[in-house]
């Protein structure tokens, strides 16, 4: 059977919620795991088909195919990848910034915006920032915590930091693009036939999410206990196309990576839905 990858935050509600219900059909084993346990997964071969982090396609895209018209951007605030500091960001040259573990792409979004935009070169340092971990966090020396998914939104309803900086809107500003954190894609040894079912599906599913995002939003309300109108406006303030102007933001991003050697060159390769 074929292997599909989805993350477990409230961000992936909209595609997973009608196939968790059994409202659409998808003939596939679902694996749940953070960002970084789907990259790694998909790239041993262990998953056939995920979601992953925009980086991590661009990093294997000549193994992998790019699912059409499927990813998790934002255009402008995504609330949800948060630069958390206890003084300006213009203040953080050399201090130390604790960085999800969790996502590749969102780390490398914050070093690109550091350098091009703030000005500033600060020391990164991999940590946990999971939900299960924010109450140990105060127990690290840091300035700043970069932090991620629905943590990130439960961390932003308190005031233990005195700066947050929206990485999303941070991007729209300085480049007027969309940002896509994450995309769908395929290992490219996995038949052509099983993937586009399970592109279809997800499609599908993405479907009923979006014309159900207040369903969504409460099941994601008693999930991490936030008020039920943040998780809607969250959901509301999310994308799940890959467009024409998604895709430029996309390769955007991607052309400045490879400019430094993070990545070959970003060529997106698309499975053929013909």
């Amino acid at each position: 059977m074929t292997r599909v990858g989805r993350i477990g935050y409230v961000n992936c509600f909209p595609v997973y919620g009608a196939i968790d219900r059994g409202l659409v059909p998808c003939p596939a084993e679902l694996v749940t795991g953070t960002p970084s346990e789907l990259n790694g997964l998909l790239a041993a071969s262990e998953l056939d088909v995920s979601v992953v982090s925009a980086v991590e396609y661009a990093r294997h895209a000549d193994a992998y195919w790019l699912l059409p018209d499927l990813a998790v951007s934002s255009d402008g605030p995504v609330r949800s990848v948060v630069l958390f500091a206890k003084e300006p960001v213009e203040r953080l040259d050399g201090s130390t910034v604790l960085v999800s573990a969790s996502s590749r792409t969102s780390v490398q979004l914050l070093q690109m915006l550091a350098l091009e935009v703030w000005g500033i070169a600060p020391h990164l340092v991999e940590a946990r920032t999971e939900a299960a971990d924010l109450e140990t966090l105060g127990i690290l020396p840091h300035d700043a915590v970069l932090v991620i998914g629905d943590a990130a939104l439960l961390l932003a309803a308190d005031s233990t930091y005195g700066y947050r900086y929206d990485l999303g809107a941070v991007w729209k500003d300085w480049t007027g693009l969309p940002f896509v954190f994450a995309v769908w894609a395929a290992r490219r040894e996995t038949p052509q036939n099983a993937v586009a079912t399970v592109h279809r599906s997800l499609l599908a599913s993405r479907a009923w999410g979006l014309d159900h995002l207040a369903d969504l939003a409460r099941e994601a309300a008693e999930r991490t206990r936030l008020p039920e109108r943040t998780c809607h406006e969250y959901l509301q303030g999310l994308d799940y196309a890959l467009s024409y102007r998604h895709l430029e933001g996309l390769t955007s991003f991607f052309r400045r990576l490879a400019a430094t050697g993070v990545v070959k060159d970003g060529t997106l390769r698309f499975l053929s839905v013909a």
